[in-house]
């Protein structure tokens, strides 16, 4: 009955390319997280953000 409530449709090569996928998502915002963490580091430091930076996160 458990075969019947999940049909295999794809086998085991889509999960294993949806997987993949997911991966590089991943990658890829974990890379634009860390450049965004970077500017935002950045900008911190001159002074002038801070303040703008804390309204719009409160």
């Amino acid at each position: 009955m458990s075969e019947e409530a999940v049909p295999q449709q794809g086998g085991p090569a889509q999960p294993k390319g949806l997987l993949q996928q997911m991966e590089e998502l991943m990658a890829s915002l974990n890379a634009d997280l860390s450049a965004l963490d970077a500017d935002l580091q950045s900008t911190a430091g001159t002074g002038s953000a801070p303040a703008e930076e804390s309204a719009t996160t409160s």
